[in-house]
């Protein structure tokens, strides 16, 4: 039977009928712009350019759109905005929801994107195709995209403590490697910047042909080292900040509890308990796939027909949280030998000759994430598991 043109089009038409005005945002440092779908518009979007950073005027924006569509439709309709997660953080987000507005944040490598070779990109395309997930998302459509969950101010500015430390270690390496650098094209390898004596032998040091260091070389590793001692104060001071976030007896105990009890284990120091729960253990999950998938240490399967194999895992989570759990996997085989987790590792090892000990230390660090949340959130002790003496 042949279908009327009419009611194709009906079929194919954009929802409008979700009782709401639908706006996307694109923001940029110089312009915001707002890209709207309303009800009784049909299938048109509507296009704004707004200066950045005027929360003043996007409202006022809002207020026009919802004038229109009450004049058109005689109702008045609430506003839902949908952003990309970026730069701009959560502050507009907030300010959003203060006045009212449903407001969401979307991670944009989860929206489903043409897998042409050359593909056309511009913000208007974005923003429409923001409007478009963020439609799907409201009717219910499964997996359509990943929604940001907006930390509150509080959790937002604790995760900064660790966070800032990992970029002063960063910073102190490279320092380090550019003293250690100049002094071996000099033929000192021996040298270590990080020492308290650090320059009382830089003055003692002699090349590899037994001349005193040139002038302007020790000079320049004087400046190095007053940027290093610079780091070290800042580190000093920013694992007081981390150890008082651990240790604090105060009312917020989603940080406190989790880190004390994690503090307990053999192997497990302030700096891991502190990522592990600022990073990962004070969020909800339903289940144990949600913590592996959160840390970006979930697998990646590949099947399609006959053929059927792991990509290994995603990495698309929290980069941060990944790290630590690899690193405290590492630990864990030394600190803990006779946990289950441990002997798990071992007797894999073994099985395999002794070979893809990476690839099984991942699998270790994902048991050992989801191995930790149970025991933060259901207090389920760890098998076999050695707890500091008290």
């Amino acid at each position: 039977m042949q279908i009327p043109q009419s009611q194709y089009d009906n079929a194919t038409a954009i929802r409008t009928d979700l009782g709401a005005i639908f706006v996307s945002l694109e923001l940029s440092r110089a312009t915001w712009l707002v890209t709207s779908l309303s009800p009784g518009g049909g299938e048109k979007m509507s296009k704004h350019v707004v200066q950045g950073g005027d929360v003043g005027e996007l409202l006022s924006r809002f207020a026009h759109l919802q004038e229109k569509v009450r004049c058109r439709t005689g109702c008045v309709f609430p506003i839902i905005t949908i952003q990309e997660a970026g730069l701009d953080g959560f502050w507009i987000h907030r300010v959003l929801q203060d006045h009212g507005v449903e407001s969401h944040i979307v991670d944009a490598a989860s929206i489903a994107a043409s897998r042409r070779g050359r593909r056309a990109k511009t913000d208007r395309i974005d923003g429409e195709t923001l409007v478009r997930t963020l439609l799907a998302f409201k009717r219910g459509e499964p997996r359509v995209c990943a929604m940001v969950r907006a930390p509150s101010p509080q959790e937002e500015d604790r995760r900064r403590v660790c966070r800032e430390r990992r970029v002063l270690i960063a910073e102190r390496v490279e320092h380090v490697n550019r003293i250690k650098g100049l002094l071996f094209a000099q033929g000192i390898g021996e040298y270590q910047p990080l020492r308290k004596d650090r320059r009382i032998r830089l003055d003692e040091l002699r090349t590899g042909d037994g001349r005193a260091l040139p002038p302007h070389l020790k000079a320049q590793i004087l400046r190095e080292l007053d940027r290093l001692e610079l780091l070290l104060d800042h580190i000093a001071v920013v694992e007081r900040e981390r150890d008082l976030l651990v240790t604090a007896a105060d009312e917020n105990t989603t940080i406190t509890r989790p880190a004390a009890m994690l503090c307990a284990i053999k192997g497990v120091g302030a700096e891991i308990a502190a990522v592990l729960c600022t990073e990962g253990l004070s969020r909800h999950f339903d289940n144990r796939r949600q913590v592996a998938a959160y840390a970006g240490l979930a697998p990646t399967p590949w099947q399609s027909g006959t053929i059927d194999r792991e990509q290994g895992v995603s990495k698309a989570g929290n980069p941060r949280l990944r790290t630590t759990m690899i690193q405290l996997a590492w630990l864990w085989l030394r600190n803990q030998p006779s946990s289950a987790l441990s002997e798990w590792f071992f007797h894999r090892v073994q099985s395999n000759g002794g070979r893809h000990k990476k690839s099984t230390i991942v699998a270790l660090a994902r048991k050992l994430l989801v191995a930790l949340w149970k025991y933060v959130r259901l207090s389920v002790v760890i098998d076999g598991v050695a707890m500091k003496a008290a």
